[in-house]
């Protein structure tokens, strides 16, 4: 076969354009859709045939076209992960270690916030089912049978969301909260609040079930106050509900509504701890440098990110020797810092 034929180099030297798919097969004296297979899914191909076009393509510096090999492939190389809210720390950690074992993966990831509506997740799960290989979907807002019918049409694996049938990451916050309340009793409280967050969060309602059980168990009075978007906006408002139910602590849904309590708090001159206990829940950037450091559950999110891309990969590119697995349970625990502490009419 002649040089010519195949080397899109001209005599000068200067490369008139990039080499293409059709430049690889002419070389390689193979079809275009042998070369596309050889180096997308090499398995599929004999390995002599792999090593001429893999000789071919390094000689002619060929970069395969990102949309080229979507097309013949069906896969985007994309992932998408879909937030409630992207401005709330406890998501940085979780974007970061998606973002790494993409990167690691070699898979770009899509960043969509859903605004903490279910309309608007929805309608971005039609989008990225066409436009992505693939969703992390942390606390989704959906029912339970919207989840179900995502999951069948398309690779999805949930983060904070149990469903039946759908791969999911779940951050074990009950035990958390039940040390929490545990830690609380130790230091005399005997009437707690639990500060809700949305009245369709999962987490929430599943924090609440494990606090109402251990407050039986010890002899405590809980109370249920909200409720609240997961916002720092939100603090002030459930700081002076808090103050209304004569509590000596509150067990609050997250760090950034405890965080926007503790100001309203500071404001209304209000003692945290010695006046009124707080504790949060996940541990985010910044929770442990407010006034006073806050007392909170910890949480792996960055592993949380992490697994579920895993888990999603499986999916998208599973492999027949290893199962796709079904569900993750990562461990918290309590951290205490200053803004718990004796309750005030606690024996010395």
């Amino acid at each position: 076969m002649p040089q010519d034929d195949a080397d899109p180099t001209p005599a000068g030297g200067a490369s008139a354009r990039p080499a293409t798919i059709m430049d690889v097969a002419r070389l390689a004296e193979v079809s275009p859709s042998t070369v596309s297979r050889a180096l997308s899914n090499p398995g599929r191909v004999h390995h002599r045939t792999r090593e001429r076009v893999e000789v071919a393509a390094a000689a002619l510096s060929y970069v395969p076209s990102n949309q080229a090999r979507s097309l013949s492939s069906g896969r985007t190389r994309t992932v998408a992960v879909l937030v409630p809210d992207i401005t709330n720390p406890f998501y940085f950690d979780l974007i970061r270690g998606a973002q790494r074992r993409l990167n690691a993966a070699g898979f770009t990831q899509l960043l969509v916030d859903t605004d903490e509506s279910s309309d608007v997740e929805a309608a971005a799960l039609e989008v990225m089912r066409k436009s992505s290989d693939g969703v992390v979907l942390a606390a989704s807002r959906l029912r339970d049978e919207h989840l179900a019918e995502v999951a069948r049409r398309q690779p999805v694996v949930t983060v904070n969301r149990d469903v039946p049938g759908v791969p999911s990451v779940v951050l074990d916050t009950p035990t958390g909260v039940t040390q929490a309340l545990g830690h609380l009793h130790s230091l005399g409280h005997r009437r707690v609040a639990y500060v809700a967050g949305p009245a369709n969060s999962w987490s929430s309602a599943r924090r609440w079930t494990a606090l109402e059980t251990e407050a039986a168990r010890l002899g405590i009075e809980v109370r249920l106050v909200g409720p609240w978007s997961p916002r720092l906006t939100s603090g002030a408002a459930a700081a002076d509900a808090v103050l209304g139910e004569r509590v000596s602590a509150c067990v609050v849904f997250n760090d950034l509504i405890a965080i926007g309590m503790l100001t309203r708090l500071r404001d209304r001159d209000v003692r945290v701890p010695a006046e009124l206990s707080v504790v949060g829940c996940d541990d985010v950037f910044g929770s442990d440098f407010c006034h006073p450091p806050l007392t909170t559950v910890t949480a792996p999110i960055e592993d949380a990110g992490r697994v579920a891309v895993t888990m999603l990969l499986s999916r998208v590119e599973p492999a027949p020797s290893a199962p796709p697995r079904m569900r993750a349970v990562l461990p918290t625990h309590l951290t205490v810092r200053a803004s718990s502490g004796p309750a005030p009419n606690a024996e010395k």
